[in-house]
Order: structure tokens, then C-alpha cells, then sequence
């Protein structure tokens, strides 16, 4: 039997303590050696929860500790390319929630430490390991559905996250949209050229008093000249939607909202479903275990990680993009973020 891949956690807020639950109860190859957060209680309760047999509120000892193999980070944005350059310049293989870091340049430069450490960097975009965005994804990149001319992305949260969240961030086109940044590459099998937002204040007043927006409609303009669409609204009071389309010269693939059972109840009044699924954690259970689970086996058999640092920069220079589109009412191209874009 081989030897379990040995992983140390950095964060045990609420993502943290949902990754440490499907590593140590989902992932059988896995062996969660510590976990780590500077709140002590946080980290304490985790390693109770998850039976994990070390917790710190330094979490350089996890980073130190020459059993560790992998690093999975999930502590507040402004410390992840940080802990990625000291992760690898101790040689272990690292899993980060997105995004890396605010800054361009410290994405660069933490990405230059994976390479020159040779150590493997997967960063977690969830939703490509959903079952039906996956479909849709292969469904494209086989030509099933010929050309693909139009994207359509619509992804609302249920409520509106804390204020205090907000204020820290980076602005919802780099906490929320990013995702949806993510899966247009992802979906469409193409780079974006040009991005345009329209965007305001329609939920609370306060977030725009915090100086982020929480509406959105991005239109995105494909190297390829395919066309797509993103709307975002940070309260939809229905639940979590998450709706795709993909359309194309030979057909079209959409992704409906997963709902907690598929009864529909027809009567004289009305004909009625479930509503959508409320939360993230519910709706992306799967593709949370799928996307670890992929990290490991990239370990243990020495395979590319699904999802790359590169892939982790790209939806930052978009989310900047949509800010400067937002900011100066007109369309930007990616090479205005970022010169070196091609």
C-alpha cells in the first residue's frame, strides 16, 4: 500500500474547515499531519472536529515541518502568495484558494517561486470540477456543438456577504466574478480579449458606500470573436443561481440550477418546483471533493495539476479590466492591464 500523501492546512475559516473535512474524511490518501490559523480557537476546533492531531496559530510551523508534503492554502487573500513562496522554497506541492493576490507583480513572483522549486501549484477554481460544467466544457472542446458563437454566465448569491468582508476583498469582479472569469476561459477553450461593465449599487447602498458595487452585466470578446455574457447580482432571493449556456454553430449545452429534489407540483394555481440550492457548499459539494482529489492524484502520480498558477493570474488581469471598463464607461482590452498580454 502506498504511503498517504502527508498535508498540512494554512486557515480554518469556513473554506479551510470545508477543505479539512473532505481531506480527511473523503480522500483516502491523504493523511492531514496540522492545521494551522491565527484565531486558536478556529484552529482548535477544526483539528477536534476532523480528528487531525496538530493545530497552530503560526502557521510557519506548518510551512517548517519536513513531514509535510502539501500545503493547502486557505487563509485570507492577503497572505496566499506569501505562504506560496515559502511553501515552495520548502519544497512542498501547494493547493491555493483563489485569487493568488491582489497585485499582478506578487503573482508574478510567486509564481516564479513554484517554478524555480519545481514544486507542483493548483489553484481552486471549484466549479470545473462540476459534473454538468465539466459536461459542458467537453461538450465544446470535442465540437459537438460546432463554433461556439455566444456564453451566457449568470451567477447570483443568495445575500450579500459582511460588509467587512466586502471592505477586504478586492471588490466583487475580484471575489465574485472571478469565478465566472474562470469558467468563460474555461468553458469557451479561448482567452478573453476585451471586457466591458456595466455595474452599480441596486442591494445595499452600504456596499457602495464601501466602494464596491454589487450588479453587473460584463460582456466579454473572445480572441477567437465569440461573444460573452456575465451577469452578477450579489442578492438573488431565490438562492444560489448558477445558470450556463453555451451556444454554438451546431447546438447549444445549458446548465440549469441544481434544487434539493426534481418534484414539480402541477395544480389548478400553479405548477411548482423546489427553489435552487441556498449556498455554495451545498451546490458544489462534488465538484469541492472532485477538485482535491485531482490535486493528490497529481501528486502521488506525478501529473499535471488541473488548474495552473497561470490559470490563477488570468482572471485577476480580468477582474482589473472590468473595474477600469466599470470606472471609464468603455470597453478595455486585456493588454491594457497587463502589457505583456498576448
Amino acid at each position: 500500500m502506498a504511503a498517504k500523501v502527508k498535508v498540512g492546512i494554512i486557515g480554518a475559516g469556513r473554506i479551510g474547515k470545508l477543505h479539512a473535512e473532505n481531506l480527511c474524511f473523503r480522500v483516502p490518501e491523504v493523511e492531514v499531519v496540522a492545521i494551522a490559523d491565527i484565531f486558536e480557537e478556529a484552529a482548535r476546533k477544526c483539528a477536534e472536529s476532523c480528528n487531525i492531531p496538530a493545530y497552530y496559530t503560526d502557521p510557519r510551523k506548518i510551512i517548517e515541518d519536513k513531514n509535510i508534503e502539501a500545503v493547502v492554502i486557505c487563509s485570507s487573500t492577503d497572505t496566499h502568495s506569501q505562504f506560496i513562496e515559502e511553501s515552495a522554497a520548502a519544497g512542498k506541492h501547494i493547493f491555493c484558494e483563489k485569487p493568488i493576490d491582489f497585485s499582478l507583480e506578487r503573482i508574478d513572483k510567486a509564481l516564479s517561486a513554484v517554478e524555480k522549486a519545481g514544486v507542483k501549484l493548483q489553484i481552486g477554481f471549484n466549479r470545473r470540477f462540476d459534473p454538468s460544467m465539466k459536461r459542458v466544457h467537453d461538450l465544446v472542446a470535442s465540437g459537438k456543438l460546432g463554433t461556439p458563437h455566444i456564453l451566457r454566465i449568470s451567477s447570483r448569491d443568495p445575500q450579500p456577504p459582511p460588509l467587512s468582508y466586502i471592505k477586504v476583498s478586492g471588490g466583487m469582479f475580484l471575489d465574485m466574478t472571478i469565478h465566472d472569469f474562470d469558467m468563460a476561459r474555461y468553458l469557451m477553450g479561448d482567452e478573453v480579449d476585451e471586457i466591458y461593465a456595466a455595474a452599480g449599487v441596486m442591494v445595499d447602498p452600504a456596499i457602495g458606500e464601501a466602494g464596491d458595487v454589487d450588479t453587473a452585466v460584463i460582456t466579454l470578446r473572445f480572441r477567437n470573436g465569440s461573444i460573452g455574457t456575465i451577469d452578477n447580482s450579489r442578492q438573488a432571493v431565490y438562492g444560489y443561481d448558477q445558470r450556463v449556456e453555451v451556444f454554438g454553430s451546431k447546438g447549444a449545452a445549458l446548465v440549469h440550477n441544481n434544487k434539493p429534489d426534481s418534484v414539480e407540483i402541477s395544480t389548478a394555481e400553479a405548477v411548482c418546483t423546489s427553489l435552487p440550492l441556498f449556498f455554495f457548499v451545498e451546490r458544489y459539494t462534488e465538484a469541492y471533493i472532485a477538485e482535491i482529489k485531482d490535486f493528490v492524484v497529481a501528486i502521488t502520480e506525478d501529473k499535471p495539476v488541473p488548474v495552473t498558477g497561470w490559470d490563477g493570474r488570468v482572471p485577476v488581469v480580468m477582474g482589473y479590466a472590468a473595474m477600469k471598463s466599470y470606472r471609464e464607461n468603455r470597453p478595455v482590452k486585456l493588454s491594457e492591464i497587463d502589457p505583456g498580454w498576448k
